[in-house]
């Protein structure tokens, strides 16, 4: 039985329709209609639940964005893609790069639509008005986030009128992040801490916050809204790693984006990881990144890969990535935020503000993420060696959760690594390009692609 939600209606010059979309675990119901409406009480919840299914689409997109662009992922099958990521060969044209677009701005587009016809709604309980509020600006100010860190300056959309939309301008990637703060703080405080699984929670606002001001640089903020979340004790580290790895719904996760084996997208050639990763191997694990996954310093975290002697084959290596199975498996879910992160995040940033050592150091937080994989304990460094050390276990830790490319870029290490993985990389690959067909259809953004493309 195939789930589909149309949003006919809602047009705009951004938005195209969702490819597939369903209601969240764990108790998935049925939703067929011909019109994304917002008219009476009765509404609320189904057009909550089209705002997820729009967002849901962006989390396994910022996957291929964040560990195939950097050094992660190799191509290894047909489709012109994931060959140009693979390659550093991108062009505006690329399918991925629009694939994401379409995401961000769907989800920005529903929540908009929330945003304005909301409050002309009569008898919606303040409780349920407040809750759904909150989450439109969380989720359009997670789209407008990963829209920054990825195109730079993006056009700022914030109704649904179409004449208003249909030529915006892109604003400046400054701009676009503080609008991103501010729809974060207007929802901070405001959702259940810890929601029924699939449903982002005021816990999934601090981690977003905490990751807010690492990539800004903003330590002590940082530090503070990572150790709000970890000292909650809301979330526990599964005692084993290969839990995250094999499971949906960890001990540990915050907040992650749920597939049902109905709606599993295995087909999708765009987003569906199971398929690009275990189906098709499509995409497989670089060398590079085995070879740190097989280091003794990442321990267990070797998990997040599989052999296959029947696949070696050319450039193929044999490895695949073992996270996000087939649709009969119990690890279809992607990860947004999960609590290895929140101690990595503080780690980073207390190394930064010299607290390497000692039990309120980066030194503890690592050490707590290396006992759980088994792996040998961080003595007493300097904190530039704390820093490469920490850096090192996010690639261990958050292998094939979209970090990579992002973590480089806003480090500056980028100019370091990438030249030494592939001979092709440009500068310009620091951001992706504004999809050629945008710049086409909205004659504001004509003569404003990002450089080099």
């Amino acid at each position: 039985m195939k789930r589909l939600i149309h949003y006919t209606g809602l047009a705009i010059l951004l938005m195209l329709p969702l490819s597939c979309s369903d209601t969240l675990e764990p108790k998935p119901v049925d939703l067929l209609t011909d019109d994304l409406v917002l008219n009476e009480p009765a509404d609320v919840a189904n057009v909550q639940i089209g705002l997820y299914s729009a967002f849901r689409n962006i989390i396994p997109s910022t996957v291929i964005a964040g560990d195939m662009t950097a050094d992660m992922l190799v191509h290894n099958g047909t489709f012109s893609q994931y060959r140009e990521l693979g390659n550093k060969q991108i062009t505006s044209a690329n399918q991925s790069a629009s694939v994401l677009w379409r995401s961000l701005y769907n989800t920005i587009y529903i929540a908009n639509f929330i945003l304005e016809r909301l409050p002309e709604i009569q008898g919606v309980p303040a409780a349920q008005r407040s809750q759904v509020t909150a989450t439109a600006h969380f989720l359009r100010g997670y789209a407008y986030f990963i829209g920054a860190y990825s195109y730079g300056g993006i056009p700022k959309v914030l109704t649904t009128d179409i004449a208003t939309n249909r030529t915006i301008p892109r604003a400046g990637k400054e701009d676009i992040l503080a609008l991103a703060l501010e729809d974060y703080n207007a929802a901070l405080g405001k959702l259940t801490p810890k929601p029924a699984n699939g449903f982002a929670g005021d816990y999934a606002v601090r981690s977003a916050l905490a990751r807010y001001y690492l990539y800004a640089g903003n330590w002590q903020q940082a530090e503070s809204f990572a150790s709000s979340v970890i000292d909650s004790k809301a979330y526990a580290l599964d005692t084993a790693y290969a839990t995250i790895v094999n499971r949906d719904f960890p001990g540990e996760s915050i907040f992650e984006v749920g597939y049902t084996i109905s709606d599993d997208p295995g087909t999708s050639t765009d987003i569906g990881l199971n398929n690009l990763f275990r189906g098709r191997r499509e995409i497989i694990p670089s060398n590079p990144e085995i070879l740190a996954l097989a280091s003794n310093e990442s321990g267990d975290r070797f998990s997040s890969i599989t052999f296959r002697a029947a696949n070696l084959n050319g450039a193929d290596n044999g490895w695949s990535v073992a996270k996000y199975g087939t649709a009969d498996e119990d690890n279809n879910n992607v990860y947004v935020f999960r609590l290895a992160e929140l101690y990595l995040i503080r780690a980073e940033a207390r190394a930064r503000q010299g607290k390497v050592i000692g039990t309120t150091g980066a030194q503890a937080d690592l050490n707590i993420l290396r006992d759980r994989a088994n792996a040998p304990a961080v003595a007493e460094v300097s904190q530039s060696q704390m820093i490469s050390l920490v850096e090192e276990e996010r690639r261990y830790e958050l292998a094939f959760e979209g970090h990579r490319w992002y973590d480089l870029v806003r480090t500056g290490r980028v100019k370091q690594v990438m030249p030494t993985f592939s001979a092709n990389w440009d500068t310009k690959y620091e951001l992706w390009p504004i999809p050629q067909r945008e710049i086409q259809n909205n004659t504001a953004l004509k003569g404003n692609q990002n450089p080099g493309y």
